[in-house]
C-alpha cells in the first residue's frame, strides 16, 4: 500500500459531526485511491488498509463517545462506507461488514452485553469479522459446563485474517435456537483459510473458515439470560440493515468508476477521427452518456439516503419496532437494493463506451469497478428483491423475516 498517510490525524480533534466524519472518510479514500488498482492486482491481505481505517478512527464510528467512539448513526455509517468504496470497493465492503458485526451485540444482545461489547470495541479499536454464512450447513453449538463449543465450517468469512474479533453463529444442539457470540479471532480452533480467489472484491478476505471446538463462555451468548433467549422484533432488522450496507458500497463503487472514467476522458481519451471534434469531452455522445449515468447515480443515492433515514427511526426506538414497521422498511430496502444493483452494473460497464479502447489496459484498472460490483451483487438474486416490492404493492404482503429478506 502507498506510504502516503495523513500524519495529522493524531493531532487533530476527533470528528464531531456527521459531515466531519464523511470528510474524514473522503480523506481516507484519497489515500486508498493512490494505489487502488495496483493493490487490486496484487491481491495481498489488506493489513495496512485496515490499519488506515483504525488510524482514521472510522472503525469506532458507531461506538459511544465516552469510550472513544464517534457516537454516529447508521445514515452516517452508510455515507462513510460509500465514500471509502469510491476509492476501493473491497475496503468499503470490509468497513461496512465491520459496522454490521460491531452492531450485532446491540441487534440481539442484552443491554449489559452490547454496552460492554461496544465499550471494549471502541477503546481497543477492534476490527470485526464474521463467520455467519446462512447458505452453509449450520455450525453446531454444544454445551460443556459453563462454556459453549462451536464446531463446523463456513464457505465465506469476510474480514477473517484482518479482524481482531469474529462474530460466530450456530445452532444449539438439539434445538432450533441460534446463538451469536463474539470471540477473539486468534481463538484456538478458529482457522481462516487463505482461499478467496474471485474476480472481484479481491481484498475482502472472504475465504473459508473452520471452527474446530471454538469455546466461549455461556455469558457471551448474545441475548441469552439464564440460557434462555430474549426475543424482540428488532432482532429481525439484520437483513435490511445489511442490505443497505450493500447498497452503499455498490453506489460508492459506481461513483468511483464514474469519477475515474471522467478523469481518463478529460486527460487521455482521444476524439473519434471521423467525429469532427478535437477533444473527446466535446463529443455529444460522450457528454450524453456522462449526463445520463450521473443522473441515475444521483437518483439512486438520494433514494438510499432517504431509506437510511427511515431506518434510523427504527434504530432509535428498538422496542417499538413491529412486524409492520419492520416489513415496510424491508420493502423500501429491497427497492433501493434493486435500483442500486442496476445502476452500479450499468455505470461500471458503460464507462468504457466513453473512455475508449486504450482504457482497457490492465494498468488503468478500470475493470476493477465492474468486477467488484458484479461479484458482490450475486450475493442474493435481485429478482427476489423486486418480488418483495411487487407483492407489497399488489397485495400488501410483508416480506417474511429470513436470512435474506
Amino acid at each position: 500500500m502507498s506510504t502516503v498517510t495523513p500524519t495529522d490525524w493524531q493531532t487533530r480533534p476527533t470528528p464531531a459531526t456527521a459531515q466531519d466524519w464523511i470528510a474524514r472518510a473522503a480523506e481516507t479514500a484519497a489515500v486508498l485511491a493512490t494505489d487502488a488498482a495496483e493493490r487490486d492486482h496484487v491481491g495481498a491481505t489488506p493489513y495496512a488498509e485496515v490499519q488506515l481505517l483504525k488510524d482514521a478512527g472510522l472503525v469506532t464510528l458507531l461506538g459511544p463517545t465516552e469510550h472513544g467512539g464517534g457516537g454516529q448513526d447508521w445514515p452516517t455509517a452508510y455515507r462513510v462506507v460509500r465514500e471509502v468504496a469510491r476509492a476501493d470497493g473491497s475496503i468499503g465492503q470490509l468497513l461496512g461488514y465491520h459496522y454490521l458485526w460491531f452492531w450485532a451485540a446491540r441487534l440481539v444482545g442484552t443491554r449489559e452485553q452490547w454496552e460492554h461489547a461496544e465499550a471494549e470495541a471502541s477503546r481497543n479499536r477492534w476490527f470485526f469479522g464474521g463467520a455467519v454464512n446462512p447458505r452453509d450447513k449450520d455450525v453446531v453449538v454444544t454445551e460443556d459446563g459453563d462454556d459453549l463449543v462451536y464446531t463446523g465450517r463456513k464457505s465465506f468469512s469476510t474480514g477473517s485474517k484482518v479482524s481482531d474479533v469474529t462474530v460466530l453463529e450456530g445452532v444449539l444442539e438439539g434445538t432450533d435456537q441460534h446463538v451469536f457470540a463474539i470471540v477473539p479471532s486468534d481463538s484456538e480452533g478458529l482457522t481462516f483459510h487463505d482461499d478467496w480467489d474471485n474476480i472481484g472484491q479481491r481484498l475482502t478476505e472472504s475465504g473459508r473458515v473452520t471452527l474446530d471446538g471454538v469455546r466461549t463462555p455461556w455469558s457471551n451468548a448474545a441475548g441469552y439470560v439464564d440460557k434462555v433467549f430474549q426475543p424482540r422484533v428488532y432482532n429481525t432488522l439484520n437483513v435490511p440493515t445489511i442490505q443497505l450496507v450493500f447498497v452503499n458500497f455498490y453506489l460508492g463503487i459506481a461513483g468511483g468508476a464514474l469519477e475515474t472514467a471522467a478523469t481518463y476522458t478529460r486527460e487521455k481519451s482521444r476524439s473519434w477521427l471521423h467525429g469532427g471534434y478535437e477533444r473527446a469531452v466535446d463529443e455529444p455522445y460522450v457528454i450524453d452518456i456522462y449526463g445520463d449515468l450521473t443522473a441515475k447515480l444521483w437518483a439512486a443515492e438520494a433514494l438510499a439516503d432517504a431509506v437510511a433515514a427511515e431506518g434510523q427511526k427504527l434504530h432509535d426506538d428498538p422496542d417499538a419496532v413491529t412486524e409492520q414497521t419492520r416489513g415496510d422498511f424491508e420493502v423500501r430496502v429491497a427497492a433501493v437494493k434493486a435500483r442500486a444493483t442496476d445502476v452500479a452494473l450499468e455505470i461500471s460497464h458503460r464507462i468504457f463506451e466513453v473512455t475508449g479502447a486504450r482504457s482497457t489496459a490492465t494498468s488503468e484498472g478500470l475493470d476493477r469497478f465492474w468486477r467488484n460490483v458484479r461479484t458482490h451483487t450475486l450475493h442474493d438474486p435481485v429478482a427476489y428483491k423486486r418480488r418483495e416490492v411487487g407483492r407489497w404493492v399488489l397485495e400488501g404482503e410483508l416480506p417474511e423475516p429470513t436470512w435474506y429478506s
